[in-house]
């Protein structure tokens, strides 16, 4: 049996050997792909193994119509819209994702760039604290309850709005539970987007929706650029001057955004909340272990396709 590891932006070394102990003490062979440069690699790569993990990488039905013998993908990360769900089932490929491996760097950096973005990208003007502000968190997820626990520690009063979770569930945490996410923006000067990108969250998060928020307003998007509306989304940073967003996705107009908003909106270069060494490892592990305890055992857990 062989497990494959395809990476266009690879694994630390860390990860690839924690990797490597979990899939080669289960009696499997490890199939390593890095930094590849052409998609009929990776097409040649998913020929004749049974498993993959991946990251970012793009596996469309092209690569799962390829991948003749794959019993079960695993994308090392919260998000899975890198791989068509439809191809894989139609291909009785089992598709699991790392649900909370990643969180405390996701929620480290939304946390880090909320700091940047209310010190004014430390530019050296006066800029203002974390403390005692209100921030709202929308979706309250692995990832949001870490930025809760975290932003705890800096002194801000944090609500959250999740449709799939009850008050209780969210309070008990000791975060304040609203009921629509037009509450959220109405009372929250600094909002952490966590919501994945679905049907019905792209471009969801508009101008209707981010006019409500008070003066001296915060976005933060550490989720997916398609769930905001970018067109929308110049159109309020012109008439609100005192609006900022900092994300970790560039947007497709981040070039007309640059420009028009110098000084109340920044963009990293690439996606980085993952993007650290404790994530990297605990996500590619927990990937292996899913892959063996699937194929041992059955256990679908963390399945995100229909079957």
């Amino acid at each position: 049996m062989k497990v494959l590891i395809a990476t266009d932006k690879p694994f630390a070394a860390e990860a690839v050997n924690g990797i490597r102990n979990v899939i080669e003490q289960a009696g499997y062979e490890l199939v390593l792909l890095e930094k590849y440069t052409e998609k009929k690699q990776l097409l040649d790569a998913v020929v004749d193994v049974e498993a993959a993990i991946i990251r970012s990488d793009i596996f469309d039905k092209e690569v799962l119509d390829a991948g003749k013998n794959l019993k079960i993908v695993v994308r090392a990360g919260a998000g899975f819209d890198n791989i068509d769900l439809e191809a894989a089932t139609a291909n009785n490929i089992c598709v699991m994702n790392t649900p909370g491996q990643n969180a405390n760097a996701v929620a480290e950096l939304a946390l880090g760039m909320a700091v940047f973005a209310v010190r004014n990208f430390y530019n050296g003007t006066s800029g203002t604290e974390l403390f005692g502000k209100k921030l709202g968190i929308h979706a309250y997820g692995n990832v949001g309850r870490n930025v809760a626990r975290i932003a705890k520690g800096f002194g801000m009063e944090v609500y959250a709005f999740d449709p799939f979770l009850t008050a209780e569930a969210i309070e008990k945490e000791g975060v304040k539970a609203v009921n629509s996410a037009e509450e959220l923006y109405t009372t929250c000067q600094v909002v952490s987007l966590h919501i994945p990108a679905t049907t019905e969250t792209k471009n969801s998060i508009n101008y209707a929706l981010l006019s409500r928020m008070p003066k001296n307003a915060l976005l933060i998007n550490t989720a997916r650029k398609e769930v905001i509306n970018e067109a929308e989304m110049v159109k309020l940073m012109e008439e609100r001057k005192d609006f900022k967003y900092v994300t970790d996705i560039m947007p497709g107009n981040h070039s007309e955004m640059n420009e028009k908003f110098a000084g109340r909106y920044f963009s990293t270069p690439k996606k980085t909340g993952a993007q650290t060494a404790e994530a990297n490892t605990n996500a590619g592990i927990a990937a292996a272990n899913q892959i063996v305890d699937f194929i041992k055992n059955g256990n679908e857990r963390f399945r995100v396709n229909k079957k």
